[in-house]
């Protein structure tokens, strides 16, 4: 049997998560979930390594050892003591403990890290006779506990202090740059894809030449963690030596000599020069890059090549003279609109100022980032026209723009434009964020267009399933409607064309219902009736929330209080979700899929709900149904999928002809006074008119069909049994 995969968090700069997801993707994660603060993932130890080794925005990697619930102190203390701490850390090793987040109890980290050393020095002295010693500084163990809520997990930090530290700024300038951040910077401007073609790079207010460094290092495929003199795995107990040894020797093997990019950093102080040649050499790059003495207005690209200005120039937040960083951002702009004609340029600056006005030139695209406690933004310009706003990456290409122009395009577009001004003030209405937009609404373009919005960052995506053509259609003029269709949608909408995602839908049989069209692992948190929820718009046909359902859950919600719920078929579990927000007492989810189990899990922990007295079981709902025998149950949601024949199944399910048995087995399962909520998408379906004889039946489709689906009244069919 295979063991069960380490869970492990890496941290990440605010604004940077998606970074780190796309790295350790990269590094080959398959498992991962992308937070606000970070990226959880799952794998190997080897994974954990790779991330602390190659990543190069990540704050930390973290590897996670407990996750369990705390109400108070004493349960905090409890839980961590309960952990076999002598399986990490010798009893005459060292150890530093950390707290972050928010408890109902602990409301100091100080505090919090005080009573994790507490219940650790205590576990390891009970059992050896002896505790570890505290160092603050680079301890063999350092212990992270976060807690959301009553929510408590503990981590071990593999990285033992900040990804940031390279090992090669023992100097720097004023007001320093963190190199993690840099690296962001340079990974957001599109540095790697510039490199690999040969471009050249220059910051012309360098510093103590993080930004150089760190844009040689991508240049050169050289790890960021190569030459750090200390990790926090390097005395932990479960460290495997051998491994780590055999990915350094793998990473040394792919740096690259020389690289042909010609990288600058230029600065006009002389003496923050040096400390940036001295940093270069620690870093193994001084040979890939050359610093020079010029002011920023003498900054001058080298001949015949084009590339990247990354800067980050002083600002009146940073600095404390605000007339100074406007001057100064004036001269760069001058300097980059008279000589970088086709460069890309990046600059970061306060989030407060106005630096695009200064610096005279329009930008495409602006990112939130955070130096430290700055709040700041990262300016992107396309200098091939720089008065101008250049095309994003992604963004209609000129065969799209005549699309878009087309007859076809602009009916549709209309259309959609006019659904987003009704259904969408419908939706503003009701507190409703996702929402289907569009539903075949012209049968010329049979597409479902839902719009979803990420939860605090309010970001909008689309999620576009085209229904197969029927035989009859040309395929020619298919791919023509499609094309118009797509063309559309960004201006109709205002959403960008990397946040529309196209899925073909066809009727799905037997194990296909199951199989994977991608696999990204990229999901994406959004809210519905004060509850989160995550969704994937990449790697299945459905995304996770069935939008048609939002009724359903709200009165699975209304039903719940003081009652034990049981979901059947429960996919991700949000109604689950709902039922254990609503006041269920008790719940068990069933589900056939070990991915929509696991994803059902993160929708509780995305809620910060309790997985006790709450279960999440892997089994053949038809084979439960015949073996389970107790009525235990006051609340059951019945939501079968229409056809399956899947070879994990033990049998064939055909929704129209085995409800009846379906039904029944539900209704002998269900407490006194209980109530059984059955639900189908099965389009033509037809209850069985025995089911109002046996039950007394209470048919709530219409009820339980949302504002946005009322266009397709036969989305779905839903009926509230109860016992005569």
């Amino acid at each position: 049997m295979n063991e069960a995969p380490l869970r492990f968090m890496a941290t990440a700069p605010r604004g940077l998560a998606d970074l780190v997801a796309r790295e350790l993707r990269e590094l080959g994660v398959a498992r991962l979930h992308e937070l606000r603060a970070g990226v959880r993932f799952e794998g190997e130890l080897r994974d954990g390594y790779r991330a602390c080794l190659h990543s190069r925005v990540a704050s930390r990697v973290l590897l996670e050892v407990a996750d369990y619930t705390a109400a108070d102190t004493q349960a905090f203390y409890a839980g961590a003591r309960a952990i076999d701490w002598s399986r990490h850390l010798a009893a005459s090793g060292t150890l530093a403990c950390e707290f972050t987040g928010t408890h109902p109890t602990i409301t100091h980290s100080q505090f919090g890290a005080l009573k994790l050393k507490d219940a650790i020095c205590d576990q390891l002295r009970e059992h050896s006779g002896a505790r570890p010693s505290i160092a603050l500084e680079r301890p063999d163990l350092r212990v992270v506990a976060h807690a959301s809520g009553a929510r408590v997990l503990l981590y071990i930090d593999l990285a033992g202090e900040g990804l940031h530290r390279r090992g090669y700024r023992l100097q720097a300038g004023e007001a320093p740059l963190r190199e993690n951040l840099a690296a962001g910077m340079l990974l957001r401007a599109g540095w790697q894809d510039i490199a690999a073609g040969g471009g050249a790079f220059l910051d012309p207010m360098c510093g103590s030449g993080t930004l150089p460094i760190e844009a040689a290092m991508i240049a050169a495929d050289i790890a960021p963690g190569l030459r750090r003199d200390y990790w926090g795995f390097a005395r932990w107990r479960g460290h495997d030596a051998r491994l780590w040894r055999e990915l350094l020797e793998e990473a040394r093997a792919r740096v690259r000599a020389a690289v042909p990019n010609d990288i600058r950093g230029s600065d006009r102080d002389a003496a923050v020069l040096r400390n940036a040649a001295a940093n270069a050499e620690r870093a193994g790059v001084a040979a890939l890059l050359t610093f020079s003495t010029a002011a920023a207005c003498d900054a001058r690209p080298p001949p015949g090549v084009s590339g990247l200005v990354c800067t980050n120039p002083p600002y009146g937040a940073r600095l404390g003279d605000d007339a100074a960083a406007r001057a100064a951002c004036r001269e760069l702009g001058g300097v980059l609109r008279e000589h970088f004609h086709g460069w890309k340029a990046a600059v970061l600056c306060a989030a407060d100022g106005d630096a695009a006005h200064e610096l005279g030139l329009r930008t495409f695209r602006k990112h939130e980032l955070w130096n430290g406690a700055l709040a700041c933004q990262l300016l992107r310009i396309d200098l091939a026209d720089p008065g101008a706003p250049a095309r994003e990456p992604g963004a209609p290409r000129a065969a799209d723009i005549e699309l878009a122009a087309s007859a076809g395009a602009q009916m549709f577009g209309n259309r959609i434009a006019k659904n987003l001004r009704s259904l969408g003030k419908s939706a503003r209405t009701q507190g409703v964020s996702n929402f289907r937009l569009y539903d075949a609404d012209m049968p010329e373009y049979a597409l479902a267009v839902d719009r979803y919005v990420e939860a605090g960052s309010g970001t909008a995506h689309l999620y576009v399933q085209e229904y197969a053509a029927p035989d009859s259609v040309e395929p020619a003029a298919a791919n023509r409607r499609r094309a118009e269709a797509l063309a559309a949608l960004p201006a109709a909408t205002q959403v960008p064309r990397e946040h529309i995602h196209v899925r073909v839908r066809r009727r799905q049989r037997g194990a296909n219902q199951y199989t994977r069209v991608a696999q990204q692992g990229q999901y994406t948190c959004v809210e519905e009736g004060g509850l989160k929820f995550l969704v994937n718009f990449t790697d299945y046909l459905d995304t996770g929330l069935f939008l048609d359902h939002r009724l359903t859950r709200a009165r699975l919600r209304a039903a719940a209080a003081g009652r034990r719920f049981l979901n059947l078929f429960c996919y991700t579990a949000s109604a689950t979700v709902y039922a254990v927000a609503g006041g269920a007492t008790r719940s068990l989810g069933i589900d056939l899929s070990a991915t929509y189990l696991d994803w059902a899990a993160e929708n509780f922990r995305a809620n910060g709900l309790a997985r006790e007295p709450n279960e999440l079981l892997r089994a053949d709902c038809l084979e439960w149904l015949r073996e389970a025998r107790a009525a235990s149950w006051d609340l059951i949601f019945l939501d079968p999928p229409t056809f399956s024949n899947s070879k994990r199944m033990s049998g064939v399910l055909d929704t129209q002809r085995d409800h009846m048995a379906l039904l029944s087995q539900c209704m002998r399962l269900l407490a006194p006074g209980g109530l059984l909520l059955f639900s189908t998408n099965a389009q033509r379906f037809k209850l069985d008119e025995a089911a109002a004889q046996q039950w007394q039946v209470t048919d709530i489709s219409a009820a339980t069909i949302p504002f946005d689906f009322q266009r397709n009244p036969r989305i779905h069919r839903a009926f509230e049994l109860r016992a005569r």
